[in-house]
């Protein structure tokens, strides 16, 4: 198989019908780079819809110009136009030929071109996308507008393996053995039967270690037959988190046709299980699942987020302990489930917030009266089957996945379903909603409709993959547990309901649990930690994300760990203290304060690195540690550390003054970790870094199949005299020459300051910019007062 990426296109915002046309002169569009996503490129405005992060949608249509003879193409090939995502309503014309509409902004489809390639009157193919994303109320978080994902054409022989049509399946795994099957399907476009020779080989990407085998099949003219191969292999390399070796099978078919076909897949070695009391094991070793949920937009990137920028983003969640994702609450890009596969990270794949029936979308802030009701329920009636199995048959391969999830808080209550059982409840994220939205009304649709669906998706499911559980996120399982929504179920999510694992455990003794989504707060990891039958828990969120904000000015989320910008909060630390094995000592602090609830709140009172330069103001030292001991310093004085069962950190009172903070941790008498925390002052430089990965993960990238996107990442940071992080605040603007400035990224959600703009004000003195460089591209950096940054980037 030949892939041709089809990255450069011409794109115009509006409704011009006449750009089917082959023939239509598209030379004032502007040029841009697929993946692509305009919504990100216009200005906040709160005219625009709060749950999609104040931000327009739109039609947009986007066309491309690929020479047919670099494609190389023969005329006895077969030729498809494949689309990882386009968000939304994607309407495909190949040289004025309409092929087709995918309305899923999420889901993977293509085209075979073979016919219409006979028909080309030229050199000249014409690939036109209309987009039509107008009903920016769509969704309760920000999804993008246009091809956010990549566009590819693939050149196949005629005798080949179908799309999606390699199943790789660890049959038995343990350090002396594996056996492994291989089932492809063939597709046979000749006008002869064939015998089919099909020989395999799997090659460590680790080792070079390579194992061979094969097999024959008959594929009847103009049909397709099922080839299957199963191969024992001594001393596997297996797939984990911990190490994560994955192996190339590279399939070579041989007929009588004058050319064999080649396809390749990258794949992992590996078993996993989810035990009713025991919880989750890889491998055959237990492993507590210590998960975020992520959505999949970047901050300035929008939702055409580069690998690149996903692997500093992931590398920093790894480097805190986690060890699994939740794809909330639709499938992702293909680079991110690569990149699981590669760092080892287990994935729950999710594919519905709602099912035939929409959930309410905040437009004019969060929880604020009428919402609006756009969305993919209108869709999911026609094409939930298509949609669910489209992101099986892509994903299935992918050894990080461990579960399919097939909705997310489908039962959350009376949005819109409803049942007589409650007069009156609240859901997890009702704060404010009118006492009326909370009580049962018999005219809403009734909730054991939804057992119903449930059953049809899971059976969807298991006939696409029967080798992994299928579960989903119970929003009210107080509710929906006992009207049969679990039943069909091989994993069960809760989301925000740990007071209910003991009791429900008892009722469903034969089902495993997992928390698909949980709160910050130490307790909800206490009930993991000491209960084995819970598996893990995923935290919301990983990452702040564009969307679901409580209103303007803010256009995102704060929940997460890491901001847009990729900065680890003060929170992350303190997950890292429970969550790694790697020694920590972090100091946080934040003014004193009295005991009330709101006060002691992470997210109402976040803890920082700064404090009050006024002497002798009161100060609460927040420590995070992982020792058998923790000893703090203020200057020459010992503080007593008090233990904080709430926060799950170490807490001690002092006032400010210029001296520094010290945190040792201890292990068996020994310091393994310390840190330091001065009292900053104004910024006197701007330093900037270029993030680089850790050596051999490029490499490693490559040949799991991602290829480098010349994506620059530059971390500025404000330094004062003695090159702490300094206590103010100020812009920071971007020259690129002989490259392209792709954004800059504070992590600020209330800084409303348009994406496009060469300038950001930092945030807790930190901004990162992001550069597409060339063979030399010069950056300068400057700031108001401070002497300008220049610096030479290359890929």
């Amino acid at each position: 198989m030949q892939t041709v990426p089809i990255s450069r296109w011409a794109f115009a915002l509006g409704d011009d019908r006449g750009a089917t046309a082959k023939g239509f002169d598209d030379s004032s569009w502007r040029a841009v780079t697929v993946p692509h996503d305009w919504s990100v490129e216009h200005a906040f405005s709160p005219e625009h819809s709060s749950g999609t992060g104040y931000l327009p949608g739109g039609i947009g249509w986007y066309r491309a110009h690929v020479p047919l003879s670099e494609v190389g193409a023969t005329d006895d090939q077969h030729v498809r136009l494949a689309f990882h995502g386009v968000y939304k309503n994607a309407d495909v014309w190949v040289n004025g030929y309409h092929l087709g509409s995918r309305p899923s902004g999420y889901a993977a489809f293509s085209f075979d071109l073979t016919e219409i390639l006979s028909y080309a009157p030229d050199d000249d193919l014409v690939v036109s996308v209309r987009v039509d994303h107008t009903d920016i109320s769509d969704s309760r978080w920000y999804n993008g507008s246009g091809i956010t994902r990549r566009v590819e054409l693939e050149v196949h022989e005629r005798v080949r393996v179908a799309e999606y049509g390699t199943t790789f399946t660890t049959l038995f795994a343990d350090e002396s053995k594996a056996v492994v099957r291989v089932v492809q399907t063939i597709v046979n476009d000749t006008n002869a039967p064939a015998t089919v020779r099909v020989r395999h080989e799997l090659r460590s990407l680790t080792s070079d270690q390579v194992h061979g085998f094969e097999t024959e099949v008959e594929v009847p003219a103009g049909g397709s037959a099922d080839a299957e191969a199963t191969k024992a292999l001594p001393d596997p390399e297996l797939w984990s988190d911990i190490d994560p070796r994955l192996h190339r099978l590279t399939t070579t078919l041989e007929w009588a046709g004058d050319r064999p076909a080649v396809h390749e897949e990258t794949v992992g070695i590996r078993t996993f299980a989810f035990d009713p009391d025991t919880g989750f094991s890889i491998n055959g070793e237990r492993r507590i699942l210590k998960g975020v949920c992520l959505h999949e937009d970047a901050g300035c990137f929008g939702t055409a987020v580069p690998a690149s920028v996903w692997v500093r983003r992931l590398l920093a969640l790894k480097d805190m302990g986690c060890n699994a994702v939740r794809m909330a609450h639709n499938p992702h890009s293909p680079e991110l489930y690569a990149l699981c596969d590669i760092l080892g990270l287990f994935v729950i794949d999710e594919a519905f917030d709602e099912w035939e029936n929409p959930k309410n979308k905040w437009w004019q802030g969060h929880n604020v009266y009428p919402p609006r009701h756009e969305g993919y329920a209108k869709d999911f009636p026609v094409w939930h089957e298509a949609d669910l199995g489209a992101m099986i048959d892509a994903h299935r391969n992918h050894p990080s996945i461990i579960a399919w999830s097939i909705g997310n808080e489908i039962d959350y209550p009376n949005d819109p379903y409803a049942h007589p059982r409650f007069k009156e409840v609240v859901g997890n994220n009702d704060a404010g909603k009118p006492a009326a939205e909370r009580l049962y009304d018999p005219n809403r649709p009734d909730m054991r409709r939804l057992t119903t669906i449930a059953s049809g998706l899971v059976d969807i499911a298991k006939a696409k993959d029967p080798t992994r559980p299928v579960t989903l996120a119970a929003a009210l399982p107080e509710l929906s547990s006992h009207l049969g929504l679990l039943d069909r179920l091989d994993l069960v999510g809760y989301n925000y309901k740990e007071h209910l694992y003991e009791e429900d455990h008892r009722r469903f003794p034969g089902k495993p649990f997992i928390g698909s989504e949980n709160s910050h707060r130490y307790a909800d990891w206490l009930a993991v930690e000491r209960n084995d039958y819970v598996a893990g828990q995923f935290l919301w969120t990983g990452i702040d994300y564009l969307g679901e904000t409580r209103g303007w000015p803010s256009h995102g989320s704060t929940a997460g760990l890491l901001t847009v910008a990729g900065f680890p909060k003060e929170t992350f630390h303190l997950r890292r203290s429970w969550w790694s094995d790697e020694p920590v000592a972090r100091i946080a602090v934040r003014p004193a304060a009295d005991d009330e609830p709101a006060a002691r709140s992470f997210r109402i009172h976040a803890p920082s690195r700064r404090w009050d330069a006024a002497p002798g103001r009161p100060l609460e030292v927040l420590c995070f540690g992982n020792g058998d001991e923790l000893r703090l310093t203020h200057g020459d004085d010992e503080i007593d550390l008090v233990r904080d069962e709430e926060l799950g950190c170490w807490t001690a009172e002092t006032t400010t003054r210029d001296e520094p903070l010290v945190l040792e941790t201890l292990r068996a008498g020994e310091v393994v970790a310390r840190d330091t925390l001065r009292p900053g002052g104004d910024a006197v430089r701007l330093d900037a870094a270029v993030w680089t990965a850790p050596a051999g993960l490029a490499d490693r990238c490559v040949e799991a199949g991602l290829a480098a996107d010349g994506v620059v990442q530059i971390e500025c940071t404000l330094r004062d005299a003695d090159g702490e992080v300094a206590r103010d605040e100020r812009s920071v603007s971007v020259e690129v020459r002989d490259g392209e400035l792709l954004g800059l990224e504070n992590g600020d959600l209330s800084d409303d300051t348009p994406y496009t703009a060469a300038r950001r004000r930092t945030l807790d003195g930190r901004v990162i910019v992001f550069v597409r460089s060339r063979a030399k591209t010069t950056v300068v950096l400057s700031s108001p007062g401070l002497p300008d940054v220049r610096m030479e980037c290359s890929t």
